[in-house]
């Protein structure tokens, strides 16, 4: 795995000038190129997928309690790989069509969803419960609070990033109308920015405190103090979710945020939105979305949802971190815990207690 750029800005802590690298994308080159992140299911591949599932559901083991030996892949393991690299060393995201969930129950579709997971990586807790499989979904939080979490509402998300090295997504039911998935590169983000306002692109790179809204570690401020921007080890790393920035500001012991820190963040909120950056997709029942977190954000748009029960917008989560990846900087421990390369990530409290919910 290598970070691509060219000649770096001595004026600026020797950070590149440009990166250039394939996960720099614009969004407009990926809406033309579905290719370069789509990939196709084959019926091969989906009775591998499938074999594997029924093994281990012979088990009667916890799904939470999933591994490769206990979900064994025989011609996907290939691709499995091939996934591996492509977050980590190219475009950084892939969705994977074709898995006829129809046919399944919720149970065997989360098999499926979470052993391929631990092919790629290991689950993670994503949130103070110990959820490795997590349900978004609308369930009537108010946005307005600094203690909901933006993706329990119907709400926009805006773009930002999660608490892990790849956050995957398997869609198992469609909003009546919006709820598109989003994606921008923060490398061609910090491009424009530096082209424009690189007085501005210096700001992102000092402490700005987090809320961590209200899931806070034994010992721990209830607020993070992490850049938007960090440049480490020759890797361009992104960590952002502006409500939860401004909503930090509410503790009176924080690190205030500067016109100029407010200008920053307002001008990467309007790169990150700008049409020739970012792509959206329409998730359709059955496609498993895998992002790398690291180098670029995600977003979703508002969406209207079924009346019924049944039929309302519902997608399962993963956060996974990967063996190989890139090394993170000592303050991402206060959001990880540890920053050990494939043991790392998630939300972690002195009541977690890893499991996966299926409902």
């Amino acid at each position: 795995m290598s970070a691509l750029f060219v000649e770096c800005d001595e004026n600026m802590n020797h950070l590149p000038k440009n990166f250039a690298g394939p996960s720099a994308w614009l969004g407009k080159d990926m809406a033309n190129n579905p290719k370069a992140w789509l990939y196709q299911l084959t019926q091969e591949d989906i009775l591998d997928l499938e074999s594997a599932a029924q093994h281990f559901l012979s088990l009667g083991i916890d799904v939470g309690c999933i591994t490769k030996e206990t979900f064994p892949l025989q011609a996907f393991t290939k691709h499995a790989k091939t996934l591996i690299h492509t977050l980590l060393s190219g475009v950084g995201v892939e969705v994977l069509r074709g898995l006829p969930i129809q046919n399944y129950t919720q149970e065997f579709t989360a098999t499926i969803f979470c052993g391929l997971g631990a092919h790629l990586g290991s689950a993670r807790s994503q949130n103070a419960s110990g959820h490795i499989l997590g349900h978004v979904r609308d369930v009537g939080a108010d946005a307005n609070d600094p203690n909901s979490r933006i993706y329990q509402t119907s709400q926009r998300q805006t773009f930002h990033t999660d608490s892990a090295d790849v956050v995957g997504l398997l869609c198992m039911q469609e909003a009546k109308e919006g709820g598109r998935s989003l994606l921008v590169s923060a490398e061609s983000i910090y491009n424009r920015m530096k082209a424009q306002r690189p007085d501005l692109l210096q700001k992102l790179f000092e402490p700005i405190a987090t809320d961590r809204r209200g899931e806070v570690p034994e010992g721990a401020k209830p607020f993070m103090e992490i850049p938007v921007l960090s440049w480490h080890k020759g890797y361009l790393t992104v960590f952002y979710q502006r409500q939860y920035i401004d909503s930090a500001q509410r503790f009176s012991d924080v690190l205030k945020l500067t016109p100029q820190h407010i200008a920053a963040l307002d001008l990467f909120d309007e790169l990150a939105n700008s049409q020739d950056l970012f792509f959206s997709m329409q998730l359709q029942p059955g496609d498993m979305q895998f992002v790398y977190n690291h180098c670029q954000l995600h977003d979703r748009t508002g969406f209207l949802d079924w009346p019924e029960p049944h039929k309302r917008r519902h997608l399962m989560r993963l956060w996974l971190s990967i063996d190989g990846d890139r090394p993170l900087p000592e303050c991402f421990k206060q959001r990880y815990g540890t920053i050990e390369v494939g043991n790392r990530g998630g939300i972690i409290t002195q009541h977690t207690k890893l499991h996966a919910p299926l409902n």
